[in-house]
């Protein structure tokens, strides 16, 4: 059976490979792991963390602070829900740019109760007056606050219950020192294998009802860079396909289509990762060319190219980095089918 979709079988025009969260993730959380036995992949991590978590219960006390970092998409919002269940607390969720003033964080702190967990997403993202008011916090499970002002100003502190903070960053780097100092376990997400994210998609298939074959789960994972995000969406768009076109069920076949038709290629490439790589051969003969010049060229944001697509097209060896910009690959020419300039030798000359 020849299967054929077409771009115009696909009304959404929104990113598909995008690591940040789309309108159409509102559903992931029924696909979140509730358990660390469910948790797939991160076994280093996971392995440390299940020590860590048996530990604390054993001695009655709250989980040290945490301290999740790694690229977008990879589970450091559902690892926290799982380390709550785990301990068997309650869990609060905001994000640094939600906390603007310290009285903000002061509420946060004083409604928690005996052991449970606050979790902050984007973490780097805290306002410094914010952060202040973090360090006691943390260590002394207290904080300071000012009543009135002038010569009459009081200090006043308040003791919190023992808490664990969980903070989640993509940019660990942008943390202050004494931040950063503060966080007992500090926990490193990477990439998934191939191998681990067509588990991650088997087991979604299943809690959405959808009949996929070995072969279709592996080759949606296989185009998911790395991140259960990406995976997880991706397969709710090949759902909808192989309904109206292929009967239901997810064949590699069915998979390889549907995202071919939504320009995702069989590395994972979509149509601004190819676009950023022809656009440094073609306007910049292969580089060096500023990221500021390159985002202005294919109009994207600086910001976007370097948090989403760089990454990822740098793991597959695509692209360089260097002192005077960003440069393609070899491999990046003969992925588009374009001829290299002066052969190999000639781009590794021009890359230096």
């Amino acid at each position: 059976m020849s299967i054929d979709f077409s771009q115009e079988d696909f009304e959404t025009q929104q990113p598909l490979v995008t690591t940040s969260l789309l309108r159409e993730d509102e559903g992931e959380y029924s696909l979140r792991p509730k358990a660390l036995s469910d948790y797939i992949g991160q076994k280093k991590a996971k392995e440390n963390l299940s020590v860590f978590i048996e530990a604390a219960k054993m001695r009655g006390e709250p989980l040290d602070h945490v301290l999740l970092h790694g690229p977008p998409g990879l589970g450091k919002t559902t690892l926290s829900g799982i380390i709550a269940n785990e301990m068997g607390v309650n869990i609060r969720i905001t994000s640094g740019p939600a906390i603007e003033k310290p009285g903000d964080l002061a509420a946060l702190l004083t409604n928690l109760a005996e052991n449970d967990i606050l979790f902050v997403d984007e973490i780097h993202r805290l306002n410094r007056s914010v952060e202040e008011i973090l360090y006691p916090a943390m260590e002394d499970f207290a904080i300071d606050i000012i009543i009135g002002k002038g010569p009459s100003a009081n200090s006043i502190r308040l003791d919190l219950p023992r808490f664990t903070l969980i903070g989640a960053t993509t940019r660990a780097g942008q943390l202050s020192a004494p931040l950063r100092d503060r966080f007992g376990v500090t926990l490193r997400l990477e990439l998934y294998s191939p191998e681990e994210l067509a588990l991650i998609v088997t087991r979604s298939a299943g809690i959405l009802g959808v009949p996929i074959e070995e072969e279709g789960a592996m080759e949606i994972a296989r185009r998911s860079r790395g991140t259960p995000r990406i995976a997880n969406r991706m397969l709710r768009r090949v759902r909808d396909f192989a309904q109206v076109k292929a009967g239901g069920v997810i064949t590699r076949k069915v998979a390889d289509a549907a995202l071919t038709a939504l320009e995702v290629d069989h590395l994972g490439l979509d149509a601004v990762d190819r676009r950023m790589l022809s656009s440094i051969i073609r306007h910049y003969g292969g580089g060096p060319v500023g990221l500021e010049t390159l985002a202005a060229t294919i109009n994207e944001e600086a910001i976007t190219l370097e948090d989403v697509y760089e990454p990822y097209l740098m793991q597959m060896g695509f692209l360089t980095r260097t002192p005077r910009g960003r440069c393609v690959t070899q491999r990046a020419y003969e992925h588009l089918g374009l001829p290299v300039p002066g052969g190999s030798a000639g781009l590794d000359q021009l890359s230096l």
